[in-house]
């Protein structure tokens, strides 16, 4: 099952991208769950639990941009497919969602449902190409005794479930188990 993050702060367009995704699904890739965030900042903290395959996000939001949005996406979750949509043709925040943010795709809105599908459908299949290169490379490593199967686990787990692998110490060098407490 492919996990796919939307933000955007119309809730009309995540009801939108759910509808299509829910409507039509993504032929020969499987099911598709989705999570819809009208808040960026919700969407991060988000993104700092759980793995996502696919991160479609506005380019402008209130408080924080798209671009913004997805460079911090990339910083969590490095493997994630991100794409863009946007109701302007801005060509700096075009190129900044590029260089900065490496998305797969910008998206036109009012998008044309089958060219949106296609879109995600070679955003995943791109992940999946990545992936199994970083697999390969991995093992080579391995192999090679530049990693050890330790660190090799540690990736895998923190790809799954970001976050895991990060301790938080306290003043006194206590860990800190939830940080709400």
């Amino acid at each position: 099952m492919y996990r796919i993050l939307l933000v955007d702060d119309e809730a009309n367009v995540l009801s939108a991208l759910r509808r299509i995704l829910n409507l039509h699904g993504l032929p020969g890739r499987g099911a598709v769950s989705t999570e819809g965030f009208t808040d960026p900042a919700e969407a991060l903290r988000r993104v700092g639990e759980q793995a996502f395959d696919l991160v479609i996000s506005d380019y402008r939001m209130p408080g924080m941009n798209g671009v913004e949005f997805l460079k911090a996406v990339r910083e969590i979750q490095p493997f994630a497919s991100r794409l863009v949509l946007s109701g302007y043709a801005d060509l700096d925040g075009l190129v900044g969602a590029i260089n900065e943010a490496q998305i797969h795709r910008f998206i036109a809105k009012p998008w044309h449902d089958s060219e949106l599908l296609a879109a995600i459908g070679q955003a995943l299949a791109h992940r999946e190409l990545l992936l199994e290169n970083q697999r390969l490379a991995d093992t080579v490593r391995l192999q090679q005794g530049r990693i050890s199967r330790q660190e090799l686990e540690l990736r895998r787990l923190e790809e799954e479930h970001p976050g895991i692998t990060r301790v938080h110490w306290g003043p006194n060098g206590e860990v800190i188990v939830d940080d709400g407490v």
